[in-house]
């Protein structure tokens, strides 16, 4: 297992996900200060792929660099504000998920042998 390489995976991924979520909180400002670039925006972030933050960008530098600078200044703004708080988060979200999945298991395990145990034998 590469742990350097799952984190540089792992922080693609997240870079990504902030980009998006850049891209959703300049669209909402601008429907309601710049419908028509709204609009250009949307069908801009339809077209491109949006799951590659980094190509999306550049693709968007192209069209429209005030607003790929935007959503950059965007982008890192939240970056900070997410970073603080996502450690502790993923540690006791994974924690949370992994015993709910135990446990259902767990229950799933007990109320099938509870079950096939408790049917009579109808073979005989």
């Amino acid at each position: 297992m590469d742990v350097k390489q799952i984190a540089k995976d792992t922080a693609k991924v997240m870079s990504s996900y902030l980009t998006y979520q850049a891209m959703r909180t300049v669209l909402a400002q601008l429907s309601e200060t710049n419908p028509p670039v709204a609009y250009w925006l949307q069908s801009f972030s339809s077209k491109e792929k949006i799951q590659d933050g980094e190509a999306y960008l550049s693709a968007l530098l192209q069209e429209n660099p005030e607003l790929a600078f935007r959503l950059m200044t965007v982008r890192q703004s939240l970056a900070e504000e997410v970073t603080e708080y996502l450690p502790e988060m993923v540690r006791s979200a994974i924690a949370e998920g992994n015993i709910k999945h135990r446990k259902e298991y767990l229950e799933r395990s007990m109320t099938n042998t509870t079950v096939s145990d408790s049917m009579p034998d109808t073979e005989h």
